[in-house]
């Protein structure tokens, strides 16, 4: 199976973007994959923003995970 086969085919311009859990590139759910790629940005830059929310909200990033697992569907 080729890297093409296993990714959602484009949506069309004008339907709305859905924020989805990733299949691809995950390491635990998919919530910080799926978010950097709605928002176009690099998934390590949101796993650092997750992991410092974390640590430094005394453990509300971890909730907003939680959360983005339970609520988001799968891409």
């Amino acid at each position: 199976m080729s890297n093409y086969e296993s990714y959602p085919a484009p949506q069309h311009p004008s339907s709305p973007r859905r924020l989805t859990r990733s299949e691809h590139d995950k390491m635990v759910a998919g919530v910080c994959s799926g978010a950097a790629a709605h928002f176009g940005v690099d998934v390590t830059v949101v796993r650092l923003l997750m992991v410092a929310a974390t640590v430094f909200t005394g453990g509300a990033g971890l909730l907003v995970y939680l959360a983005g697992w339970w609520l988001m569907p799968r891409r």
